[in-house]
């Protein structure tokens, strides 16, 4: 696909891997220093928050200034400061964990926009399919991080961790170079504004709710599952490749739900993925430790992923502004809900174990299936 063969997106995509390998790591290196469900979900909740809330700022400075600086940027700050997580001990390397989180909050925005023009670029106006493969290329960081995460664990300790900003050097720095254009992003067009007309009030709270749920139910799995598996006598290894396995599953699904949101409708999509996600999510709060979790944890990700795409293109469709501001809106919307919503079932998690939180986000994911039945795009 000629997609792959751009140079501006696969540096795009690598970096976007590379940044989510950084992010993925964390729920693995928390439980692996011994913070309880609670302590997990309150520091993921300022972590993402710290990302989230920041992306519409530098979406809407992206604008302004261009891509470059603030997506190669984002790559080498969370390079030096992830770093310094590693070297400092205690309650200060995590408050330097939290300060690399505005290296992720200065890329996704910028790197969404990106993915998309490349689409309507290279792909004949097939920008979900493209917004889906940048996804994809996160997810599959988000795949590999908490399996490596725990594979250097078990063998190398926190030092040999240091090997993840190694490799993200280069990374940031080419894609330094293939920005160096550093074309401003494009203005709403007129299409977009007359859809975000169309769209109306309902469209954009329904769409609002759908991609909450979603991100609630994600968080829910991603962050809880390592504990919940070393609670049931696993190790670092186990528990780390869990929830690399759900995210790997969660890259796949995107890709596959971006390829058929540009074909038939995005509503429609939307919510049958989401409707069939229940089935996984509840079998497993049913069997405790089980090989067949590692069936069902990565379709629980390929399902409730399959949205992803889907949530963002329809944001930059109807939010005004630049691309980069719709896109750090969105994402920092989906990133903070689910982190407020994992709050909140982290403490669940305590007070009756992590099956009652699965059986909660069953009913999660049906919820947001039904109201995304309400996505009717204009002109349907």
């Amino acid at each position: 696909m000629s997609l792959f063969l751009d140079s501006i997106f696969s540096s795009i995509a690598l970096s976007h891997f590379i940044v989510d390998v950084f992010n993925a790591s964390r729920p693995v290196l928390l439980t692996y220093l011994g913070l309880s469900e609670s302590e997990i979900a309150l520091f993921t909740t300022i972590y993402i928050w710290a990302s989230a809330l920041t992306q519409p700022l530098f979406g809407w400075i992206s604008d302004r200034v261009g891509p470059r600086w603030l997506a190669a940027g984002g790559v080498l700050w969370m390079t030096v400061f992830y770093s310094a997580t590693l070297f400092f001990p205690g309650n200060a390397g995590l408050f330097c964990l939290i300060i690399a989180a505005f290296g992720s909050s200065a890329f996704h925005p910028v790197g969404a926009v990106q993915a998309t023009l490349r689409g309507r670029d290279l792909l004949k106006g097939k920008e979900t399919t493209a917004t889906s493969l940048f996804f994809m290329a996160g997810q599959l960081g988000h795949f590999i991080g908490p399996i490596i995460t725990g594979i250097i664990l078990a063998s190398y300790k926190v030092p040999g961790l240091f090997i993840i900003p190694i490799v993200s050097i280069p990374i940031g720095f080419s894609l330094l170079y293939q920005l160096r254009a550093n074309r401003p992003h494009p203005k709403t067009d007129e299409t977009y504004r007359s859809n975000r007309t169309q769209a109306g009030i309902v469209f954009i709270v329904v769409l609002a709710w759908v991609a909450a749920l979603q991100s609630w139910a994600q968080s829910n799995m991603i962050n809880l599952i390592p504990k919940y598996i070393k609670d049931l006598g696993q190790g670092a290894i186990v528990y780390g490749s869990m929830a690399g396995l759900f995210m790997g599953g969660s890259a796949l699904g995107n890709v596959f739900g971006g390829y058929l949101g540009d074909r038939y409708s995005k509503r429609f999509i939307a919510a049958g993925v989401l409707f069939l996600s229940a089935i996984p999510i509840y079998v497993t709060s049913l069997i405790g430790w089980s090989w067949w979790l590692y069936l069902l944890v990565p379709l629980a990700g390929a399902l409730t992923g399959a949205v992803h795409s889907i949530i963002v293109v329809f944001a930059q469709r109807i939010i005004p502004g630049g691309m980069a501001l719709a896109s750090g809106l969105v994402l920092g919307f989906i990133f903070s809900s689910g982190a407020l919503g994992l709050l909140y079932a982290g403490h669940l998690a305590e007070l009756y174990g992590f099956p009652y939180v699965l059986i909660m986000t069953t009913i999660i994911v049906l919820v947001a299936a039904l109201l995304a039945l309400l996505l009717k795009e204009p002109g349907q």
